[in-house]
């Protein structure tokens, strides 16, 4: 189990030159799926931040995250998914009560499957994420 907290200004790596494209900004998460679709990275060499699929990655590590190579970025489209902050943001229920505030969330690195939701009122199961957008992180009453 990995937390987005650990992962924050990690460098991502490419394998096989070890050149550094970038540091971690921050994840983005599809809550239908409940995992990580995307590591959002700000370019090294003063270039603008992107993102990446989060199958391109190789490996998390403790001390960067491995791409295969630094051509990923090149295929990229212009526009990714909807990002939205996932730490520090609102948590609701779905009938609207008020749970705290994100403090973390902690994923399988292999997978990207969100396990656990950690708020300052406690913890929930991934699998109770139905949403996240500008306003809330929105779970399920379980």
């Amino acid at each position: 189990m990995t937390l987005f907290s650990e992962l924050n200004g990690l460098p991502v790596v490419t394998l096989g030159e070890a050149a550094r494209i970038g540091v971690v900004k921050s994840l983005t998460i599809d809550a239908e799926a409940g995992v990580v679709s995307r590591l959002r990275i700000a370019r090294a060499r003063g270039r603008k931040e992107t993102s990446l699929a989060w199958d391109v990655l190789h490996a998390v590590g403790p001390d960067a995250l491995l791409v295969r190579s630094d051509t990923v970025l090149d295929a990229l489209p212009p526009t990714g998914p909807p990002h939205h902050e996932a730490l520090g943001a609102r948590v609701l229920t779905e009938s609207g009560d008020e749970r705290g505030t994100v403090r973390d969330i902690a994923f399988d690195p292999a997978t990207g499957r969100i396990e656990e939701i950690r708020t300052t009122s406690g913890g929930f199961p991934g699998e109770l994420l139905t949403g996240l957008g500008d306003y809330a992180l929105v779970v399920r009453t379980g």
